[in-house]
């Protein structure tokens, strides 16, 4: 059913909402009242009664669409200039709003068309380039295990009571108006708690402007999405809204939920990442409660940490403290790897935070299997142990070549400094008595048209880390798939690898991942990255259908019959 407001209503929720506060106010209008339906940034999209919205993106702009969108019945046009400088001439009855940027104005119309849901629930957002879906997940687990009615927003899915739903391709945080339509919906089911996966993009978009967050939760911040934000210093800018809005005012609205006011704004920080220093410094004064987590031995201002933790090939266990707790929780998790364990505390930290109980906390946390494409187990009857992971940028590959490693040979080594869980050993080598190392073999690539940066590094860290690592097609969209597997290839030989020997360059991933799975050994383990759940494959402007772990299986079947690998239907199939 499509929802219709008027203008003049949207403009007066939004002035009540935001009246007294340093919240950005509605645009003066005295133009003429229309009823909107919903709104669009693609004119092609344009129906009668829409709302028309130019955005302007790095690269983009959608002023040059505006007379499109008005021939094909657009109700509203918000727009960041005026008709003349767009150069078109706006029909009687057509409402045009010139605002400072259109992306705020149009998450603010939209909230105000849902009737600002989050004034209702308990919004925490988790941020960060690596874990954030798996923090949000685990959160969601605890918090279900303390009897919360709680929903979800997150990469991999929207969680809405009992409903369960994906989201679209390649989206994390969707468009405002999507958000806030999720977000009525967990109100009208009676939830009274949201976990809200936070990207850069979407904060440095506007896309939860008009959201009022009570905590932020930052999982790290690496390196990602420079292409976009141009420098890391403008990504941990974007980064850092997350937290400033714990600092906004109270939208003017009563809440219908009492947890809502019961719940102080709070930080959870994780201590040991370089994020730490300059976001409590940011907050240091400031009316927010600082949380934080880590694992750093010894370390005497934490929140929630961890003791004895036992990395095993299908589990990990620890004990966990929180504070104020005089005995610790031993846990036992699915969840493999270092990483995770960071994961789990920033969740523990966070639930803590919410006044959430220790058993309940340890029963979400053991509750959670393994995740949609985040360290999945393929298992096809192959002698050797194969895992699907959504690692896409250098500190979450070399987090999970760590935890692979672990899983090759699981003795109890402590992971030395700065390489995540990876023991340091000569190539080839085994430790421990009577053992020898299985191998880690990696598959991977680097997306077209995103940080460049990144493709040189991933490489260079995988030839370090792994023992033989397969570069191959990862979304190229309009860039050369040649040019990116050269870039890739030539930052592999300067890491010492060797063609042919160590590295190789395999164009199609599905024969990537076939070519990897003929490498391996018993006790190998083979780590297909940078898809994850993702179920498209992007070359030119063209998404192919995709799945890493259902190539992966079709992979291990033909090689396990003796046959070739299928085509599974890119345009690289056969190439090379």
């Amino acid at each position: 059913m499509i929802t219709r407001h008027s203008l003049s209503s949207l403009l007066s929720t939004w002035r009540a909402a935001v009246a007294g506060t340093h919240h950005p106010q509605p645009p003066a209008y005295d133009g003429p009242d229309v009823v909107l339906t919903g709104f669009t940034e693609k004119s092609g999209e344009v129906e009668p009664g829409m709302a028309f919205i130019a955005r302007v993106r790095a690269g983009s702009d959608g002023h040059p669409y505006i007379g499109d969108a008005l021939a094909r019945g657009a109700s509203l046009i918000l727009a960041q200039q005026p008709p003349e400088a767009a150069g078109v001439v706006v029909p009687p009855g057509v409402a045009y709003m010139t605002v400072p940027d259109t992306a705020e104005a149009q998450a603010w119309l939209a909230a105000a068309g849902e009737d600002f849901p989050s004034r209702d629930l308990v919004v925490i957002g988790i941020t960060g380039t690596d874990g954030k879906t798996t923090t949000a997940n685990i959160l969601h687990a605890i918090l279900r295990a303390a009897g919360l009615r709680a929903g979800l927003l997150s990469t991999i899915r929207a969680i809405i009571g009992d409903e369960e739903e994906p989201l679209a391709l390649h989206v994390t945080t969707p468009e405002a108006p999507v958000v806030q339509r999720y977000l009525r919906r967990m109100v009208a089911a009676g939830l009274t708690h949201v976990i809200l996966e936070t990207t850069s993009h979407a904060l440095a978009q506007s896309r939860v402007a008009a959201v009022a967050f009570d905590v932020a939760v930052v999982t790290n911040i690496t390196h990602e999405h420079l292409d976009y934000h141009g420098s890391y210093e403008a990504y941990f800018a974007a980064k850092r809204r997350l937290f400033a809005a714990l600092l906004d005012d109270p939208l003017r609205m009563p809440s219908a939920n009492p947890r809502k006011a019961a719940t102080p704004r709070t930080a959870v920080l994780n201590r040991d990442d370089a994020s730490y220093a300059p976001l409590a410094a940011f907050l240091a004064g400031r009316p927010v409660d600082v949380r934080a987590y880590g694992q750093r031995p010894g370390e005497t201002a934490l929140d929630a940490w961890a003791e004895a933790v036992a990395y095993e090939p299908g589990a990990t266990r620890l004990l966990l403290r929180l504070r104020g707790q005089a005995e610790p929780l031993p846990v036992s998790s699915a969840l493999v790897g270092g990483f995770n364990v960071n994961n789990m505390l920033a969740a523990s930290a966070a639930a803590a935070a919410l006044g959430i109980p220790p058993e309940a906390i340890r029963a979400g946390l053991e509750a959670v299997r393994a995740l949609s494409g985040r360290m999945e187990r393929i298992d096809r009857g192959q002698p050797f142990l194969v895992l699907v992971d959504f690692a896409h940028t250098p500190n979450a590959l070399d987090q999970a070549i760590g935890a692979a490693r672990r899983m090759a040979d699981p003795s109890p080594y402590p992971p030395p400094k700065g390489r995540g869980d990876s023991p340091p050993r000569p190539p080839g080598e085994g430790w421990g008595e009577g053992r020898s190392l299985g191998r880690v073999i990696t598959v991977f690539g680097s997306a077209g048209k995103r940080d460049v940066a990144k493709r040189a590094l991933m490489a260079g860290s995988s030839v370090r880390a792994a023992d033989l690592t397969v570069l191959t097609a990862e979304d190229p969209r309009t860039e050369s798939l040649d040019a990116i597997l050269a870039t890739m290839a030539a930052a592999a030989r300067a890491a010492g690898g060797v063609e042919g020997e160590t590295f190789w360059r395999v164009a199609d991933r599905g024969q990537a991942i076939y070519f990897a799975l003929s490498l391996a050994r018993p006790g190998d383990v083979v780590l297909v990255c940078g898809k994850g759940h993702e179920r498209s494959m992007a070359f030119g402007a063209i998404e192919y259908p995709w799945d890493d772990r259902a190539a992966t299986r079709a992979a291990l079947d033909a090689l396990m019959a003796g046959q070739p690998m299928v085509n599974l239907g890119l345009p690289t199939f056969g190439e090379g």
